[in-house]
């Protein structure tokens, strides 16, 4: 049976980004709306954050999450080489808050805000809410396995596996799951 991989250690990486700022913990938690003793927590590693409090801590200290979360657990090759390795055990892996939806990192960091690309999984009946991204920001959804469905201000579409959707992300929007099994895609940000 193999072992579960830990998740990145972003507390470190919150902390030395907070610090770098001349931030305090208290100052960090009243910009992110994050409560001290949970950025003590985070900062710890005594527990992880949830999507909504990765993107206030990131907001809050003006970076992405994915540069967050992509300084945690970066393998290169040991010799200089023209090939840098992600394992899967250290990919960086968030979860919804309430765990029904897993989103992969899989773009490098210096691609941030520019260009990021995620393999999404999603139990039966998930869904994952998004608020507006940058202004003319679009993703690019395509579904490997199972069924889902986009809503995009007030337009709405199913996806059956192989299909892919590209839709403006700079209003709300939402990927569903209305399967009975879980579901993956491949999602890929572009500004």
């Amino acid at each position: 049976m193999s072992r579960q991989p830990s998740p990145p250690a972003i507390g470190a990486i919150v902390k030395s980004i907070r610090k770098h700022r001349n931030l305090t913990l208290e100052q960090l938690a009243q910009r992110s709306h994050v409560s001290k003793s949970m950025l003590s927590q985070i900062e710890r590693e005594l527990t992880n954050p949830t999507i909504a409090t990765l993107w206030s801590l990131a907001h809050a200290l003006d970076v992405s999450i994915t540069e967050l979360v992509s300084q945690a657990h970066v393998e290169t090759a040991i010799a200089p080489a023209k090939i840098e390795v992600m394992r899967s055990h250290h990919t960086p892996t968030i979860a919804s808050q309430d765990g029904k939806c897993k989103l992969r990192i899989l773009s490098p960091i210096s691609s941030a805000g520019a260009t990021e690309w995620y393999e999404l999984l999603m139990e039966p009946n998930a869904c994952l809410e998004s608020e507006p991204h940058a202004s003319g920001s679009y993703e690019h959804l395509t579904v490997l396995s199972g069924n889902l469905l986009v809503k995009c201000g007030i337009y709405e579409q199913s996806l059956n596996s192989g299909d892919t959707a590209r839709y403006p992300v700079d209003i709300h929007h939402q990927i569903q799951n209305l399967g009975e099994e879980e579901a993956r895609a491949l999602l890929v940000y572009v500004l």
